[in-house]
């Protein structure tokens, strides 16, 4: 993944900001807060960091700047095909078209052969978008395959279009001043929420995604997969492992299969992952961490993740350690197994949806939230290391298929041996040509956090426990201003009890409701101050990762609201034991409080935005 940094209609064009800018899009440490800068931008825009820009990590082969007057573009470059002449900024034949893209373009070579007229300057995958755009306008984006985030701007008259890709697999933040406008490009039928009847086809969908996984081995760097045991990541690697040789990936690097996995000595995915990298023969790099080194890394991960969700801190704290790990092996891409639990209702709580209805549209929610919870872990915590990673799961044809088939055959039905996802377990079920070991096939779902080991969880929470007190005890000469009032600073500090019953005093806008998540956000608040960075945060009651609606599937859950997959009660076969209602948990938080009327960076929410000019 790269890093990304667009300065619109900036009032200042001299030397002196195109260094400024330059500087911007390489720096790593902090840097003064975003809104700084917006008094004089007519737009601002930039890919992978609200509010403090960092990118230099995200792309650290190459640096590029156009200027243009007052319009400045800059890329950080992570170089995985034509690494030798696609740096950017890209053009098309006579540059009266820039652009500067975060992201790969799978169907870039059939696209080139549409576009037969057009010279091209690199062999880089992205170039074809400053082409299409000149012959197609801008209705071209639904033809691109692939992640991205881009910004391109036509010199002819100064006008420019922003878009990102379907899902949000690559992040995409704004800050605004006078125009602008949004359109969804992306417009499929499940979209809607509307209920699909199509029949189940096996093959059709495992055809759909083998077809996915292949379009992702177009890389012209070393490569290998994410494997943690569980279905997803196995059959990631599996038919990678299957249709690798046939690949111009493999005539440059080979055959042999490189899996990387993470946990703590012992966990359960170490133990699966290694029996599936035995299985399908890869050269396996399995690496540990403890409890204490995951803890010393929470506030690394917070300040590249730019979150306060617990889940994705949880989860995204093993794969930063892992992902710096690959990275020092000389490996630049994974292929991951993200994107599956929200399309077939994975996570356990969906064993308890009431009605094929509702697992629809809980499903909708999930996928349409991915930017701000999967998507986000797996982009921001790989690139704070320069690594990139592509996820054949969230492939649009993909979706289109498996989104098509009536939920009736994705619904969890215990009593004939239907677990969560069974369709795609099902379709992968090959008798002749087995693709996995069947206990790996058929293993109960076991969410990331949790798979690399259960004392991580618990690790977790034990020291925020025993944290949270001390950290605001020490001073509360706080690094931003909140709106206390007296009875908020007056507050005993050193009592932590105290703490979490005023919480949502100190903090109105979802609220912390553990200690756990309480700590999270003193870390967060403390790198991003500006009201407008913890909007881009979503929040609200989950179990198992699920949305705030489907606790009321189950009435017992609420009172257990925690996002591990052992929140599950009745389901996880290592199900936490029930707690009482209010043990360890506040009340329901207020409603949202905006303290600031005017954010001036939030993160695009809605799918497959397009910005025109």
């Amino acid at each position: 993944m790269c890093g990304i940094l667009a300065v619109l209609g900036c009032s200042d064009d001299s030397q002196s900001k195109r260094v400024r800018v330059l500087e911007l899009s390489r720096r790593q440490s902090s840097a003064l807060p975003l809104g700084v800068y917006l008094f004089s931008f007519f737009f601002f825009l930039f890919f992978g960091s609200p509010l403090e820009i960092r990118l230099k990590h995200r792309g650290p082969d190459w640096s590029g700047i156009y200027q243009n007057g007052d319009f400045f573009l800059a890329h950080q470059r992570l170089a995985i095909i034509d690494p030798a002449s696609g740096d950017q900024p890209l053009f098309n034949e006579d540059k009266s078209i820039v652009v500067t893209v975060n992201g790969e373009i799978y169907n870039h070579e059939s696209l080139r052969e549409s576009l037969g007229s057009h010279r091209f300057r690199t062999g880089s995958d992205c170039e074809v978008i400053a082409h299409l755009y000149e012959q197609n306008g801008e209705n071209f984006i639904d033809m691109l395959d692939g992640m991205f985030s881009f910004v391109l701007l036509d010199t002819r008259d100064n006008s420019f279009l922003v878009a990102r890709d379907a899902i949000g697999i690559t992040s995409l933040y704004i800050g605004w001043g006078l125009d602008g406008g949004f359109r969804r490009w992306y417009n499929p039928p499940w979209y809607s929420e509307g209920i699909p009847s199509a029949p189940y086809d096996p093959l059709a969908l495992r055809k759909a995604f083998e077809n996915a996984v292949i379009k992702r081995l177009m890389t012209d760097v070393p490569f290998g997969v994410l494997l943690s045991g569980g279905l997803d990541s196995s059959l990631v690697a599996a038919v990678t492992a299957r249709y690798l040789s046939g690949t111009k990936a493999a005539k440059q690097w080979g055959t042999q299969l490189h899996s990387f996995c993470v946990g703590l000595q012992g966990s359960p995915d170490l133990k699966a992952a290694r029996e599936v990298a035995d299985y399908l023969g890869t050269v396996h790099h399995e690496f540990h961490f403890t409890v204490q080194d995951g803890i010393d890394a929470i506030e690394d991960v917070i300040y590249h993740v730019e979150t306060y969700d617990v889940t994705t801190i949880r989860a995204s704290t093993p794969m930063f350690l892992m992902a710096r790990k690959i990275k020092a092996l000389g490996v630049k891409m994974v292929i991951s197994g993200e994107g599956s639990d929200e399309i077939f209702g994975g996570y356990l709580y969906f064993h308890k949806a009431p009605n094929k209805e509702e697992f629809q549209r809980e499903t909708c929610h999930k996928i349409k939230a991915l930017h701000q919870y999967d998507c986000l872990r797996a982009n921001k915590s790989s690139s704070a290391w320069g690594l990139e990673v592509r996820v054949p799961f969230l492939d649009k044809d993909f979706i289109n298929v498996a989104m098509d088939i009536d939920p009736e055959w994705k619904m969890i039905k215990p009593d004939i041996g239907h677990i969560e996802k069974w369709v795609l377990r099902k379709a992968f079920d090959d008798e002749e040509k087995p693709y996995l070991p069947k206990h790996i096939l058929y293993r109960q779902k076991e969410q990331f956090s949790d798979g690399v080991g259960y004392n991580w969880i618990d690790g977790l929470k034990d020291h925020a426990n025993a944290h949270v007190t001390p950290f605001l005890s020490l001073s509360f000469s706080l690094p931003f201003s909140l709106p206390l009032s007296p009875s908020c600073v007056s507050m005993n500090m050193q009592v932590s009890d105290k703490m979490m019953a005023n919480a949502k005093c100190i903090f109105p806008h979802n609220t912390p409701l553990t200690k756990e998540a309480y700590y999270y956000r003193m870390i967060f608040e403390r790198f991003f101050p500006q009201n407008s960075a913890k909007l881009t945060v979503p929040g609200g009651p989950s179990v198992a990762c699920s949305t705030a609606k489907a606790l009321e599937w189950d009435a017992e859950w609420s009172n257990n609201p925690d996002p591990s997959g052992r929140a599950a009660l009745g389901v996880h076969a290592s199900a936490y034991k029930p707690q009482l209602p209010g043990n360890g948990f506040v009340g329901k938080p207020e409603p949202s409080v905006i303290l600031n009327k005017q954010p001036k960076m939030v993160e695009v929410y809605a799918p497959s935005l397009t910005i025109r000019s």
